[in-house]
């Protein structure tokens, strides 16, 4: 599958973490370089630049705030986790990328608009601006192939924060290069083309967090997925609403699953924990609730309407009043089968010597509860 795979490796949060810091020490270097070089050099493209990558560090102590509070347990406030810090930076990483994509394309806009040409910079800028362009590009591979080993979302967006900065970056080696060679315009140009794929970019990952933080459900193939592992548990029939919702790298869920009218209790439980650690242990789902039931229930529930243990045995008393072996019953379960109830008595051996008593009293049984419409029927066992 594409959507659920492996987020639980035990290096992820070491890894995450330092790959930011080394973000945090290149933006450090590029920012104090470009903004030195463009003052002495007389480049305000590259002093704008640096400006750019200076706003890097912001956006790499917010991924850090992140990995630190979103990597905390569960706890009494939050019962599931902090993994959605994360997704709350990955939003606010990609609003920031929308935003600097409308910047570039407003400044580059205007500066086609007023047809002004650039001052004429130091050649040194402009290697400065190539030396900027290639580590932010390097930066960009370094953080997305840790995001892609440990599907991070949020180190996703901070990857294709350093791609928009390389293209800033690109953007005034060609403008400051067209400036050497007398062609200003192509910094404006450039700086429009690229400014909508930094928009779109930034969009994508906005909205994807966006729809993680509605709770957005997981996609119809990984649902195919969980829904024969499900099935493929020894006791389940069948199963309905299956639900999911996405948490940070995890997911939950939850479903019906439907067995045996006739288990016990224990067993059915049983049966909802082999589920559950199926499921917890071959996908990335963090937690799992599910719900036992005997048939279908979607909608109104066939039990709509039918009365706990408490009335049933005051019925059960008046009725069987008249039948002097109901005094030894040991045991009364119920069964909710099929929008109606059935009684299982268990009465010791002795009551009923033979198969012929034994019938008789079932039938006594069966008869007194005849006109009671929410009772199907009784079960009587002899032990």
């Amino acid at each position: 599958m594409e959507t659920l795979i492996d987020r639980s490796h035990p290096d992820r949060y070491r890894a995450s973490v330092r790959v930011t810091w080394v973000s945090v020490f290149a933006n450090l270097v590029l920012t104090a370089a470009q903004v030195f070089i463009g003052t002495i050099g007389n480049s305000q493209a590259l002093i704008a630049d640096g400006m750019h990558t200076l706003s890097d560090l912001i956006s790499d102590f917010m991924v850090l705030f992140a990995l630190k509070h979103g990597h905390k347990a569960a706890d009494e406030e939050h019962p599931y986790g902090h993994e959605r810090i994360e997704t709350a930076v990955t939003l606010i990483l990609g609003l920031i990328l929308v935003g600097v994509g409308i910047a570039i394309a407003v400044n580059a806009g205007m500066r086609l608009w007023e047809s002004q040409a650039f001052i004429v910079p130091s050649p040194i800028t402009l290697w400065i601006a190539l030396i900027t362009l290639v580590a932010k590009e390097a930066m960009f591979h370094y953080t997305m192939r840790t995001a892609h080993r440990f599907d991070s979302n949020m180190l996703r967006a901070n990857a294709w924060h350093h791609r928009s900065d390389a293209i800033s970056s690109l953007i005034v080696f060609i403008g400051i290069g067209g400036s050497l060679w007398g062609f200003g315009y192509l910094d404006a140009i450039a700086a429009v083309i690229v400014a909508l794929m930094v928009i779109k970019i930034g969009g994508d990952l906005s909205w994807e967090a966006l729809r993680e933080l509605i709770d957005t459900g997981l996609s119809h193939q990984d649902l195919e997925s969980l829904r024969d592992t499900i099935l493929g548990v020894s006791g389940v029939k069948a199963l309905h609403m299956l639900r999911t919702r996405r948490v940070g790298e995890q997911a939950l869920a939850d479903v019906h699953i439907i067995v045996d009218d006739q288990l016990s209790v224990s067993e059915g439980h049983q049966i909802g924990e082999a589920v559950r650690a199926k499921l917890t242990e071959d996908f990335p789902v963090s937690d799992v609730t599910i719900h036992i039931d005997t048939e279908e229930d979607v909608g109104q529930t066939a039990y709509d309407g039918l009365p706990l243990r408490d009335e049933i045995m005051r019925r059960l008393q008046r009725y069987f009043a008249e039948i002097p072996e109901a005094g030894r019953i040991e045991r009364t379960t119920l069964h909710y089968s099929k929008g109606a109830i059935i009684v299982e008595l268990i009465l010791p051996l002795s009551t009923a010597p033979d198969d012929s008593h034994a019938h008789a009293l079932s039938a006594r049984f069966n008869l007194a509860v005849g006109h009671d419409p929410q009772i199907q029927s009784v079960s009587v066992l002899f032990h």
